[in-house]
């Protein structure tokens, strides 16, 4: 007869048999650190591509690594949740930082990250030109931002979500806020330059997805702050995406959201791929309300004194008006 604990202990061994060589406690000693990719491993190991892959592939079978697809990369890291998890974690907390050999790897991994941040900074400097373009022509990105924390506060969160989060401005502003943060965008060109971002801030509580914003790759019911900055203009249908970033609130959840107001710039569209010339306060409420949300807030940060026909940006704070009390049902719960 099958001792009760067996099925319990099953996947810890499994866990530990899968971490107990060599090249897989290095693996989780940088896993621990940074998201990282079969070809940034073996430029940091040292070892070749398909021997990486096997001791990779070891450790997610055993639950002690995620693997996560973007486009035609696949990015590893050590599993978020979960007993073996926290293995992962507690493993590599034990591992003397010290050691020659995880040193030296160490000095790897900072030459990775070093050439994430160069690589990032040399597609800002690309583009340097067209965002500068389209920032001279509303109100200043230090009156949007200030405007934006005072409306978010500073009261912590367990779960941010950045939709379209570009090249992670918003994720530098609002991730130290929160216990975990995620960043969605379809485009692995800026997912790059934000993982790069994110590497040249030091923040460590980011995870970054590619995904469509019409299909979050979010489970239901799991955002406590939800942020759109910029994104509503260049969709084609904005009360969908609205929809879906209500889905994955949380009761009580946040959702803020930033565009422009109303305008007659045609060039956006020409230069820009602005599919909307702006949105009117009554047409964002509108479409929050359609989308099961109270709006709470509402501003618009029109040009001041001094400043010339700039374009208005509005900010819109909604809310989901379950309480958190509020019983979810079993069927509404999802896997990412």
């Amino acid at each position: 007869m099958t001792a009760p604990n067996s099925l319990r202990l099953d996947p810890a061994l499994a866990a530990l048999n899968a971490a107990a060589e060599e090249t897989r406690l290095r693996l989780l000693a940088l896993l621990s650190q940074s998201e990282l990719t079969v070809s940034e491993v073996v430029t940091i190991l040292g070892q070749s591509q398909p021997r990486v892959s096997r001791h990779l592939k070891l450790l997610v079978e055993a639950g002690l690594v995620e693997r996560r697809r973007e486009g035609a990369w696949a990015f590893f890291r050590l599993s978020p949740s979960g007993q073996a998890g926290a293995m992962a974690r507690d493993i590599a907390a034990w591992l003397d930082p010290k050691d020659a050999v995880l040193a030296e790897d160490q000095a790897r991994l900072d030459d990775v990250r070093q050439a994430r941040a160069e690589n990032a900074a040399r597609y800002f400097a690309a583009h340097a030109a067209e965002w500068d373009d389209i920032r001279s022509l509303h109100v200043p990105e230090t009156r949007v931002e200030d405007a934006m924390r005072e409306a978010v506060g500073d009261a912590p969160v367990r779960t941010l979500l950045d939709l379209g989060a570009g090249a992670g401005r918003m994720l530098e502003l609002f991730a130290p806020l929160a216990e975990r943060a995620i960043g969605v965008d379809l485009s692995t060109a800026m997912l790059a330059v934000a993982r790069g971002r994110m590497e040249e801030t030091g923040l460590r509580n980011v995870q970054l997805r590619q995904g469509d914003i019409y299909a979050l790759p979010i489970e239901r019911n799991s955002i406590d702050l939800a942020i759109m900055h910029q994104v509503l203009h260049y969709l084609d249908d904005p009360a969908r995406a609205l929809r879906e970033a209500a889905r994955v609130l949380a009761p009580g959840g946040r959702l803020l959201v930033v565009d422009f107001a109303p305008h007659q710039e045609e060039a956006l569209r020409d230069k820009h791929a602005h599919r909307r010339l702006g949105f009117s306060e009554s047409e964002i409420a509108d479409l929050l309300a359609q989308a099961g949300l109270e709006t709470v807030m509402h501003r618009a940060l029109s040009p001041a004194a001094g400043e010339g026909a700039k374009l208005t940006v509005s900010l819109w704070l909604a809310r989901d008006p379950r309480m958190i009390a509020d019983p979810i049902p079993a069927s509404s719960y999802e896997t990412a």
